[in-house]
């Protein structure tokens, strides 16, 4: 993975394909206000909830941040193959736990997802990074339809998969699990992908002490992220709770506090008890993947809610 740019140069360019969710809205708020990264457009999919509740939930996230100027775009509704249910169980009714955020006022552009992802990396080669933090089903689709995507972005990250065991089955992490077809033609698409799993995840908790610096963010933590982990039905009763998909962003904006090893990454899709296993080899090679094993989970936390105390200060109060 490429350094991040050095302070004065431009900021990174980031189109973030996700899932709003609860940890997607974490990933947003931070895309929003680290430094060194420049949110250009959100792409949703169908995952933690339906297609109409993350486009909805991720246009009310970027209102309440004051952010409604970045392009939100509306993709696929369905996994490409299987049947699709809410993870009402994790995500809550609405998908961003007990968050209650107004209604958005503004509407996704017109595009298709697939569409804008295409067109936007097209028009600068080289020059955007993709974060997909939800199923892979619009990358998929995107890489089907304009194979050059995978020249095109300057990076590949994507909250995803397991080396390990999963959290969906014991086998497969949920995201990669949701749609394990459409993750198999990405990993097979002639990129590296670098993949921020459950390995890592679960390594950066929300714990109570985390929790405690959450409340001094005002609005941003009272309204919307500290609700939403308190509605967040994971590990509720351990040491603290995954916020998954900031780890992807954290990792575009600051590699340094990751340890990834090269490796050749599959996805199972047949498999009676494993689909959605992302058979993860260590060896020699060839490998088609980055795989974040450790986290410096200090300063992971460090780094979020920097960025998250910018994206605060900006914020217009109630």
């Amino acid at each position: 993975m490429s350094a991040p740019p050095p302070s004065g140069s431009a900021r990174r360019k980031v189109i973030l394909d996700c899932d709003p969710g609860i940890d997607d809205a974490f990933a947003i708020a931070f895309g929003c206000g680290h430094p060194g990264l420049e949110l250009c457009g959100v792409t949703t999919v169908t995952g933690n909830v339906g297609l109409g509740k993350t486009t909805r939930n991720a246009l009310a996230v970027l209102e309440f941040l004051g952010r409604a100027d970045v392009p939100v775009a509306a993709g696929s509704p369905a996994p490409l193959l299987r049947p699709f249910t809410e993870a009402h169980d994790v995500h809550g009714v609405t998908g961003l736990g007990a968050a209650s955020l107004p209604e958005p006022s503004g509407r996704p552009v017109a595009a298709h997802a697939v569409d804008f992802l295409i067109e936007r990396i097209a028009a600068a080669p080289g020059e955007v990074t993709l974060v997909a933090t939800g199923p892979l089903t619009n990358i998929a689709l995107a890489v089907r339809r304009y194979p050059p995507l995978v020249s095109q972005v300057a990076d590949f990250v994507i909250m995803g998969g397991s080396a390990g065991r999963g959290n969906m089955t014991p086998a497969a992490e949920f995201n990669i699990w949701c749609d394990p077809e459409a993750a198999a033609i990405v990993f097979a698409a002639g990129w590296r992908v670098t993949m921020a799993g459950l390995d890592v995840t679960h390594q950066a908790l929300a714990t109570a002490q985390v929790r405690d610096r959450l409340s001094a963010l005002g609005r941003l933590g009272e309204e919307l992220l500290l609700p939403a982990l308190f509605g967040y039905h994971s590990l509720a009763d351990s040491g603290g709770q995954p916020v998954h998909d900031v780890c992807a962003l954290a990792l575009v904006a600051a590699p340094g506090l990751f340890g990834c090893q090269p490796a050749h990454v599959e996805v199972e899709t047949q498999g009676r008890w494993t689909a959605g296993m992302t058979v993860t080899d260590f060896g020699a090679g060839p490998h088609n993947a980055l795989v974040a094993m450790s986290v410096d989970a200090p300063g992971f936390w460090d780094l979020v809610l920097g960025a998250l105390h910018h994206t605060a200060a900006v914020m217009e109060p109630a």
